[in-house]
C-alpha cells in the first residue's frame, strides 16, 4: 500500500482516481490545486503524486518543478487532456521535462492508470 496524493481541480476527476487507488489498497489524499498540494506533500509526504497539468492557483507544471526540486526521489505522474488554447503545447512533454515520472493522456483507460503506478511505484 502507497500513500498517494491525487492533484486535480475537476472533483469528478479527483474521484474517480481515488475510487480506483482505494480499490487497489492505496492510502489516497487529494488537493484541488498545486499550491494545497504542496502545502500537504509538505505536511506528510507522498509515495507518489498524480496531478493534473492544467488548474488554477499553481499549476501542475510548477509542482513538478517544486517538488522534483525539494524532493529529488518524488514520484510522480502528470494527466492531461491536451495542449494549450492554440494547441502548439504539449503539456506532457513538458511535465516529463520537468521530472515526471510517467504521464498519461486524458481520457485514459483504468488499465493504463494501474500501470503507471505500478511503473512509478516500482521505479
Amino acid at each position: 500500500m502507497a500513500k498517494i496524493l491525487v492533484v486535480d481541480d475537476e472533483a469528478p476527476m479527483r474521484k474517480l482516481l481515488k475510487e480506483v487507488l482505494i480499490q487497489d489498497n492505496h492510502e489516497v489524499r487529494e488537493a484541488e490545486n498545486g499550491m494545497q498540494a504542496s502545502a500537504m506533500f509538505r505536511s506528510e509526504p507522498a509515495d507518489l503524486v498524480i496531478t493534473d497539468i492544467r488548474m488554477p492557483d499553481t499549476n501542475g507544471i510548477d509542482l513538478i518543478v517544486q517538488l522534483r526540486r525539494d524532493y529529488p526521489r518524488s514520484r510522480i505522474i502528470a494527466i492531461s487532456g491536451g495542449g494549450g488554447g492554440d494547441g502548439r503545447v504539449d503539456y506532457l512533454a513538458v511535465a516529463r521535462q520537468a521530472g515526471a515520472t510517467q504521464v498519461i493522456s486524458k481520457p485514459f483507460q483504468i488499465a493504463a492508470l494501474r500501470l503507471a503506478v505500478g511503473e512509478a511505484l516500482s521505479g
